[in-house]
C-alpha cells in the first residue's frame, strides 16, 4: 500500500544544567565560582531527499528525539551541545499538527529545510552569578526542557495537470501514453492505489507534470474507501482532467460521473472548482453509435461546453486525439499562477510549547491560604534557588512583573497572610 499519511512523535534535546563548582588548587585559598554552563539541546529539523516518494519508513519508526545537552563542567568548561536530528521527508509533504490539524510546514518548493522543534537552551553554572555581595553562589540554572509533539506528516503530490475520474476509464493509459510513466495497467477497479507522475513534453514547448489520481468514488468527500487519500492529492494541481468513458463500456454515464466527481471536489475543497478544467472523453473507437440517438460527444459538449469546458475525443489505447488534448491543457496552464502551490504556516510549535505569556491560577484553600499554580510558575520554581538571598529576590520580582502580586492584592491579601506555592510555603508581607 502506498503510503501518503503518518503520525509520529517528534522531541527536540533537553538542555544541559548548569554546574556548580568552586575553583580548589594548591595556593589559591578563596577560588571562585567555576561552574560552566550546560550544552545545547539538538533541534528537531525536517528535510527534503529527493530520492524519497513515500512515507513508508515513519510506519515502521514513529518515534524521533534529538540528542539531550550535556551538563556544564568544572574549571567554566562548556557542556557539549545536543546533536541535531534531521528527519529525512520527500517532497511535497506537509507537516501537520496532530491534535488542531494546522499546518506547521509545507516541505516544498524551496523550503527544503526547516527546524520544527527547537532544543533547550543550557542552563548558566554558577560561575555566571557571582557579585560583589554575592561571591559564592551554590546555585546553578538547569537546562531549558525538551519540546515534544505529536505531528502528522501528509504527501501531497506536487503536479500541474491532474486526471480525474472514475475507476477504470483509462486513466493510467493515458499518462503510459504521453509521458515516461509507466504504470500498472490491468482490466479491474482500483487498480491504481497510489498517484502515478509523469512529465509530458511538447513539440517546441515546456513540458509539465501529470499525475494520474486513483479513482474516486461517491462519498469520497466524506472519507467514503481511500476518499481522503486520493482527494488530497488534487490540492496542488493547476488544471484538472475529466477522464470519462465516452463508450458507456460498463454502463457508465459520463455525464453524471462528471458531475459526481466535481461535487466531491466541492465537498473536499470548493476552491478546486475554480481551477481550470477540460474533459478527455476516452474510448471513442468503441462508441456504437444508434440511427436517431444523440451522439455521445455531443451530449457531452452541449452539457459542458457552454460552461467554459472544453470535450476532446480521444483514444487512449491507440493515441487519437491526446495531441489535441495536451496542447490545448499546455495553453491553460498559461493562464494560471506559476508558482507552485504551497501550504501557508497555521501553527508554530516553539511558541505554542513555550509561551511567556502561560496563565496562572490562585485560589483560597479551606485553611485561608492563597494557593498558585500554573505552568510558568512551576517553572520558576523549577530554576531558582529560594534558599539564597539573591534566588529569593528573583522569584519576588518575578511574582511582581508577572501580575500575580496585583492580584493577590485584588483577592484581599493582608501582610501575615500564608502563600503556597507547590512545596513552598510563606508569610505574604511587601
Amino acid at each position: 500500500m502506498f503510503a501518503d499519511s503518518a503520525k509520529i512523535f517528534i522531541k527536540s534535546g533537553k538542555g544541559g544544567d548548569g554546574h556548580v563548582s568552586f575553583r580548589r588548587e594548591l595556593y589559591v585559598p578563596a577560588g571562585g565560582p567555576d561552574g560552566g554552563d550546560g550544552g545545547r539541546g539538538g533541534d528537531i529539523i525536517f528535510e527534503v531527499d529527493k530520492g524519497l516518494n513515500t512515507l513508508t519508513d515513519f510506519r515502521h519508526v514513529r518515534k524521533y528525539v534529538a540528542q539531550s545537552g550535556e551538563e556544564g563542567g568544572k574549571k567554566r568548561c562548556h557542556g557539549k551541545d545536543g546533536e541535531d536530528l534531521i528527519i529525512k521527508v520527500p517532497e511535497g509533504t506537509v507537516i501537520k499538527d496532530d491534535e488542531t490539524g494546522k499546518v506547521i510546514a509545507d516541505m516544498s518548493g524551496t523550503n527544503i529545510r526547516e527546524v520544527i522543534l527547537k532544543g533547550g537552551r543550557g542552563g548558566k553554572g554558577n560561575m555566571n552569578y557571582a557579585t560583589a555581595t554575592m561571591q559564592a553562589p551554590k546555585y546553578a540554572q538547569p537546562g531549558q526542557d525538551a519540546k515534544e509533539l505529536w505531528v502528522r506528516l501528509e504527501l501531497k503530490v506536487i503536479a500541474d495537470v491532474g486526471l480525474v475520474g472514475f475507476p477504470n476509464v483509462g486513466k493510467s493509459t493515458i499518462l503510459s501514453r504521453v509521458s515516461n510513466a509507466r504504470p500498472k495497467i490491468a482490466n479491474y477497479h482500483f487498480t491504481t492505489i497510489n498517484p502515478n507522475l509523469g512529465v509530458v513534453d511538447l513539440d517546441g514547448n515546456k513540458g509539465f507534470v501529470m499525475a494520474d489520481i486513483p479513482g474516486l468514488i461517491e462519498g469520497a468527500s466524506e472519507g467514503v474507501g481511500l476518499g481522503h487519500a486520493f482527494l488530497k492529492h488534487i490540492e496542488r494541481t493547476k488544471v484538472l482532467i475529466h477522464v470519462v468513458d465516452a463508450a458507456s463500456t460498463e454502463g457508465r454515464d459520463p455525464v453524471d460521473d462528471i458531475k459526481k466527481i466535481n461535487a466531491e471536489l466541492e465537498a473536499y475543497n470548493p476552491d478546486l472548482l475554480k481551477r481550470p478544467q477540460v474533459i478527455a472523453a476516452n474510448k471513442i473507437d468503441a462508441i456504437y453509435e444508434e440511427e436517431g440517438k444523440e451522439s455521445p460527444l455531443d451530449v457531452l459538449r452541449k452539457e459542458f461546453e457552454p460552461e467554459g469546458i472544453r470535450v476532446f475525443p480521444i483514444s487512449a489505447v491507440s493515441g487519437k486525439g491526446l495531441k489535441e488534448l495536451l496542447y490545448h491543457v499546455h495553453e491553460l496552464l498559461q493562464t494560471v499562477d506559476q508558482n507552485p502551490v504551497i501550504f501557508e504556516r497555521e501553527f508554530f510549535p516553539d511558541e505554542y510549547l513555550d509561551n511567556p505569556e502561560d496563565p496562572f491560577t490562585i485560589e483560597r484553600a479551606p485553611d485561608g491560604a492563597f494557593e498558585i499554580w500554573g505552568p510558568r510558575v512551576e517553572k520558576m520554581m523549577g530554576y531558582t534557588n529560594l534558599d539564597s538571598e539573591k534566588g529569593f529576590n528573583f522569584f519576588q520580582k518575578f511574582l511582581k512583573d508577572s501580575g500575580i502580586i496585583d492580584q493577590l492584592k485584588e483577592m484581599g491579601i493582608t501582610e501575615g497572610d500564608t502563600v503556597r506555592i507547590d512545596y513552598l510555603e510563606f508569610e505574604f508581607y511587601e
